[in-house]
This record gives C-alpha cells, sequence and structure tokens, in this order.
C-alpha cells in the first residue's frame, strides 16, 4: 500500500506541532521517522494512523483519499510503545481480538480464526506461551504479541510508535533484527517512530529525519549519513565535531585552519564546518590543521582523541587506528590533522 501525504499539517493549542507536509512512502518500505522529542514524528504517524485529525491537507491511501477516515476504516495495524495489550485475555485472545471484534459478516469462522493465530504465532515464534497471560511475559515477547495482533486483520499498513523503547538495550537490538525479518517476509508497508539514530540506521529502507514540525530530510540510511542536508542532520546523526568561522568570498576561514577551504554554496557571514570523528586524519604534510592532544581513549581496538585547536572553545574526536601505527599519540602531542570529509554551512542568527 502506497502512502501519500499531501501538506499536512497539525496544530495544538496555536502551536504548529507539524507544519505541511509532503511525504511519499511506496509500497513495502521499511520507513523510519526519526528525530528529537517534539520534532512531530509521533504526530505525524497518528495523522496517517487516523489518530488525529489534519487541519489541512490529504492523507492518500493506494491513492485514495483516507484523510476523514478512522483508524479502523483505514485498517491500520497500530503498535503501541507500551504494548496496549488485554491483561486478561491470553496470547492467543490479545492476538485474535481484532478478527473477533470484526461485524459478523466480515468476521472468520471461530476455525479461520484459529489457524490465522496459530500461523502468527509460529512467525513471531510463541508456540509455546499461546494461553499465558501478557503479565506472564517479558517486554520483549509482550511487543511481539502486540505486534501479531496487530498483523491479524492483514492491514493496509503497520504503524509502530517508538516500538522498542521501553526495552534493555540488548532486547532492543534482538528485536528489531527480528522486525526486519518479519517486514521482509510478510511485505507490509512498514512505518516506524524513533528518537535512536543507530535504530533508524541499521532497520530502515529510507529514513525521515524531522525537526521542528518539519521534514530535515529524507533518503537511505547511508546518505542521510554521509551526505547531510543541514547542520541539524550533520549534528543529529551519529557522531560529529564542529568549527566556528566565517565564509568569505566563497571560503570558508578560521583561526586554526592554515588555508582556507572551499564552502560550496554556503551564504557569506557565520558559518560552522561539521566532520565526523572518523573522517579526520593524523597526517604529516606540514600543511594540516594542528591541534594538541588533550585526552587519550582506548576500546575494543580503536583509539580516540580529544584535541583542541587555536580559537575553538570546544575540543574535536579524532578516531585513529588502535593498530598499524607506530606510537599512537599521547596526552600533549602536538599532532597535525586532515578533514577527509565535511560540511559547510550558515550558522543561523541567536
Amino acid at each position: 500500500m502506497e502512502i501519500l501525504i499531501e501538506g499536512v499539517s497539525k496544530q495544538f493549542d496555536g502551536f504548529a506541532a507539524l507544519q505541511p507536509i509532503d511525504l511519499a512512502i511506496p509500497s513495502g518500505q521499511l520507513v523510519a521517522l526519526l528525530g528529537p522529542s517534539g520534532s512531530g514524528k509521533t504526530t505525524l504517524l497518528r495523522l496517517i494512523a487516523g489518530l488525529l485529525p489534519a487541519d489541512q491537507g490529504r492523507v492518500l491511501f493506494g491513492g485514495k483519499d483516507a484523510t476523514r477516515l478512522s483508524l479502523r476504516e483505514r485498517k491500520v495495524g497500530f503498535v503501541f510503545q507500551h504494548y496496549a495489550l488485554f491483561p486478561h485475555m491470553s496470547v492467543f485472545e490479545n492476538i485474535a481480538f481484532g478478527l473477533r471484534a470484526r461485524p459478523r459478516a466480515q468476521r472468520p469462522s471461530e476455525k479461520d480464526i484459529a489457524a490465522k493465530v496459530d500461523r502468527l504465532l509460529t512467525l513471531v515464534q510463541l508456540t509455546p506461551l499461546r494461553d499465558r497471560l501478557p503479565a506472564q511475559l517479558s517486554g520483549g515477547q509482550r511487543q511481539r504479541v502486540a505486534l501479531a495482533r496487530a498483523m491479524a486483520i492483514d492491514p493496509t499498513v503497520l504503524l509502530l510508535d517508538e516500538p522498542f523503547g521501553a526495552l534493555d538495550a540488548k532486547v532492543r537490538f534482538e528485536l528489531r533484527q527480528w522486525l526486519r525479518t518479519i517486514h521482509d517476509e510478510t511485505g507490509f508497508t512498514t512505518i516506524f517512530v524513533t528518537h535512536d539514530q543507530e535504530e533508524a540506521l541499521d532497520l530502515a529502507d529510507r529514513v525521515v529525519v524531522m525537526n521542528e514540525g518539519r521534514i530535515e530530510q529524507q533518503g537511505t540510511p547511508d546518505s542521510v549519513y554521509s551526505e547531510p542536508a543541514s547542520a541539524f542532520v550533520f549534528d543529529f546523526l551519529g557522531r560529529s565535531n564542529q568549527i566556528a568561522g566565517d565564509v568569505v568570498d566563497g571560503r570558508f576561514r578560521a583561526p586554526a585552519l592554515p588555508t582556507a577551504i572551499a564552502a560550496g554554496n554556503c551564504a557569506p557571514g557565520p558559518a560552522t564546518l561539521f566532520a565526523r570523528p572518523h573522517d579526520i586524519a593524523l597526517t604529516s604534510t606540514g600543511n594540516g590543521l594542528r591541534a594538541k592532544v588533550a585526552a587519550v581513549h582506548r576500546l575494543a581496538g580503536r583509539v580516540s582523541l580529544d584535541v583542541t585547536i587555536e580559537g575553538q572553545a570546544r575540543p574535536l574526536l579524532v578516531d585513529v587506528p588502535g593498530h598499524g601505527v607506530a606510537r599512537p599519540p599521547a596526552r600533549g602531542d602536538v599532532v597535525e590533522l586532515e578533514l577527509r570529509h565535511f560540511g559547510i554551512f550558515a550558522t543561523p542568527p541567536l
């Protein structure tokens, strides 16, 4: 099911939680809505689901206008962060609930319901627990029940709101790999909300980065990480360093830089250069950025340096190989750095 969002917006008490949004989600994709708290990602998910009315714009499912349809009419499978299972019902009955709640004319027979629930129990690997109550399950098991219940109604689309937010790190990792497998096996169009960058980059076919009710950038995980379109995306995704300076005559200048750097289409005035720790390398050309090592961190074969540079309040973080270096730099050493990949963006006024 292809989903089209056309100019959809939402306000709460005069506050624009969602600016007019345009977004196309192709059928069968696994899409992450990624952003910090207050970015509008959950509001957008609930507008797609029909849990909130849009102030303006349209939501189309498969080319048909679904803007005024309810969640049930849109036939959406929704998975909440805290599961929302019925505590008095067994695993089996929770999964069967959506099928049994259908109008009599559309309700499958009890035999067909049992067969379908048993297939889903096998898919989510919970067959031995079919008769247990939710209180007798772990958090990861409850989330799998919630997903099976959402899939039982043969939804047009699966929507997941921070599906792993209440779980510990190890279970989160295991479940996101499991969700990717389930998605590939079923082919549902799936949209999930997360503030976890690693989760979005690892799991999704496409990442939609949101900020202050707007879409900052969308694309494959590799493209949004490697080619950030804004200072916000560069800073929000992964680790980043910042060097403050100015763009003059199309070139970025900062006190510590030995030469000015071409700044592309960045407007003249105050600007910030962003670079990831692994995109800064040690060099000995004599033309690099001079820095002093303030601290050395060693972890799992990787060495990271905190270095200070002239005119910058914030130190830079630099990743260097843990092996193959004659002597890793030590605290107090003066080193020379090469910026291999970076982005330069105008600094917004305060």
